[in-house]
């Protein structure tokens, strides 16, 4: 079983997703509720829960504060927000999950799935940690991304990636000064997470550091000379932008 724990500034909104809990997730079981962040901090060090479900926006400080005050984190957290904003992308960044007002019971599902999943991990600190990190600078590429692995998550700033390569359904990250880490998703759900300023993606098959590129041989397409020497071919439809990415006329 899942011990959790609701903290929600609206008591309605936890009335309801306790009820949707009971229902849909009959793995998790309730252990306390609260309704801003000083009582939630409360709750957490009495209760001890495996699991949070944890509003964003809340009287007496934010859902991030309440992590802050309770770090080293002991437990999986589900953001709870009706707010569609950076925040959200910093969340994503870091691994971890959310769901937006009103929530969606196939959502929700999904959501416990992975947290209960997450839990026998317990590497939640670092991801916490880089959510904190993201959120101090959320429209800098100076952020850290969350690759998954085999033996949990390795966290890398953005910039230090040099390129992304996707073979089947992982995907496989060139980092400055680390060993490759090949990520179990596909390169698909990680384009959106790159920023348009920093990568481009010349292939189906790859994405690239524009910071990172040393040389472009011609071609119909093309080839781009990465720093650490690889040569990647530009698929001939993506050349004209590419060259306009650089100031250039193909």
């Amino acid at each position: 079983m899942i011990r959790a724990v609701l903290i929600d500034d609206e008591p309605k909104n936890n009335r309801i997703l306790k009820l949707m809990l009971e229902e849909f997730c009959p793995d998790v079981t309730i252990e306390g509720q609260a309704d801003n962040a000083a009582a939630g901090v409360q709750l957490v060090q009495e209760v001890k829960p495996d699991l949070v479900f944890l509003d964003i926006e809340m009287p007496y400080g934010s859902g991030f504060d309440l992590l802050d005050q309770l770090k080293p984190i002991h437990f999986e957290v589900i953001f709870i927000t009706a707010f569609n904003d950076y925040s959200l992308k910093a969340i994503k960044y870091s691994a971890l999950d959310y769901l937006l007002k009103p929530v969606n019971i196939d959502e929700l599902t999904a959501a416990v799935v992975k947290a209960t999943q997450k839990v026998a991990i317990r590497n939640v600190n670092e991801r916490i940690e880089a959510l904190l990190y993201n959120l101090q600078k959320p429209q800098q590429a100076v952020q850290k991304l969350a690759l998954p692995s085999k033996e949990g998550y390795v966290f890398v700033l953005l910039s230090d990636i040099m390129r992304c390569e996707s073979k089947g359904g992982y995907t496989t990250f060139y980092i400055k000064g680390m060993e490759k880490v090949l990520a179990s998703k596909n390169i698909k759900e990680y384009e959106p997470l790159l920023p348009d300023d920093l990568f481009f993606r010349i292939h189906n098959s790859h994405i690239v550091n524009l910071n990172c590129v040393k040389k472009y041989h011609r071609g119909r397409g093309g080839y781009l000379e990465m720093e650490d020497g690889t040569m990647i071919e530009v698929a001939t439809r993506r050349k004209d932008e590419l060259m306009a990415r650089f100031g250039l006329r193909s």
